[in-house]
């Protein structure tokens, strides 16, 4: 008697057991790839889907029917635009306009991402605020920085623009190009967590995304990567003691997005920041615990082409974890936004974690300004 009850209590659990490995099964497959997670992401075709994941930069103040077929066709999520693009700050919304009245899918309706770099100093692309280099917003203080930050914020959605691509959060060290250009709050990461961060929540009390840049740290750099390939010979505890530690601060305060650099950095890599996972998901979301959208530097200089084609370059930042790709010329874009098709096509990109990030850069499109107030 007390066998039968036996055979049968552990018939019962067998029976169990099978269910929990065929869930654990069902759940290890929906992670594996086999489609997106619930969410907008998953309305998007796959052509869309690569297109969130791309910033495309254009020539001249005209939209030009290159971009405007992109945007139409939701193949970009964003544009980046330089002085050339806004010699004026009336010509300046007038393309930003435009940009923004392009029909898009209904899926996509929400604004487009409009980014410049508007640091101060030598790094700005409108006039007006801010009206001091990061040099000098870190000597005079937070609460400078954080009045320069409401007033650069006012700036900019003046003209349209809703993400702003700073603030420099690089600890400045002598020799550094970023010392040397009066890019940098301070020499000391403290300094740079006590003056950046207010900054960035100014930019962001108004309604701007702050930007901060360029992680892990390029704060030893000799030469901009839009000139050549720079290497930061730090060792892993230097870069997070030093170099890391203001943008725990920054996501500790809200930051919405952060730049990850094109350097090499040889304690992690030996191929740019944004190509290497162990920096893009390992160090930023792994070890930092950031939640927010991560945008490459700009991948078609020679930072970036000695690794390889736009095409190649892509699809390495997408596998590592980059949620936004920076090219400031359409044809380097729409050479990207291909590869990852066909990276999404052929499972060469898993499709999971690929719309885990369209699902960040769609919420982040969502919570932005579509028109200056």
């Amino acid at each position: 008697m007390m066998a039968g009850v036996r055979r049968r209590r552990w018939g019962a659990l067998g029976v169990l057991a099978c269910l929990a490995v065929a869930v654990l099964a069902l759940v290890a497959s929906l992670g594996d790839g086999e489609g997106p997670p619930p969410g907008p992401a998953s309305k998007l075709s796959l052509g869309q889907l690569a297109g969130e994941r791309i910033v495309a930069g254009l020539g001249g103040s005209d939209v030009g029917p290159g971009l405007r077929r992109a945007i139409h066709r939701g193949e970009v999520a964003g544009v980046v635009l330089f002085a050339e693009n806004l010699p004026s700050r009336a010509a300046g919304r007038r393309l930003i306009s435009q940009l923004q009245s392009i029909p898009r899918p209904p899926q996509l309706r929400g604004p487009l991402l409009v980014m410049v770099d508007q640091e101060g100093g030598e790094v700005k692309r409108l006039s007006g605020a801010p009206g001091a280099s990061a040099r000098t917003m870190g000597a005079r203080g937070a609460a400078f920085s954080a009045r320069e930050g409401r007033r650069t914020a006012a700036n900019l959605r003046d003209a349209g623009v809703n993400v702003d691509l700073a603030p420099v959060l690089d600890v400045a060290r002598p020799g550094g190009v970023i010392a040397a250009t009066e890019r940098s709050f301070g020499s000391t990461a403290a300094r740079v967590i006590a003056t950046a961060v207010p900054f960035a929540q100014g930019l962001q009390a108004g309604g701007i995304a702050a930007t901060a840049k360029h992680f892990p740290g390029f704060g030893a750099a000799s030469e901009n990567t839009d000139f050549s390939v720079e290497r930061i010979d730090l060792a892993k505890s230097e870069l997070r003691a030093v170099d890391e530690r203001p943008y725990s601060s920054f996501i500790g305060a809200g930051g919405r997005l952060v730049m990850i650099s094109t350097a090499v950095y040889p304690a992690f890599s030996q191929e740019p920041a944004a190509l290497t996972g162990s920096i893009a998901s390992g160090e930023l979301r792994g070890r930092l615990g950031f939640e927010g959208v991560t945008i490459s530097d700009a991948l078609e200089t020679p930072a970036v082409e000695h690794f390889g084609s736009p095409a190649e370059v892509a699809v390495a930042g997408a596998a590592a974890g980059t949620d936004l790709l920076l090219y400031t010329r359409l044809g380097p874009a729409m050479q990207a936004h291909r590869a990852l098709l066909a990276g999404l096509r052929t499972g060469r990109l898993r499709r999971a974690p690929f719309a885990e990030a369209a699902e960040r850069v769609l919420a982040l499109r969502r919570g932005l300004l579509r028109n200056p107030s």
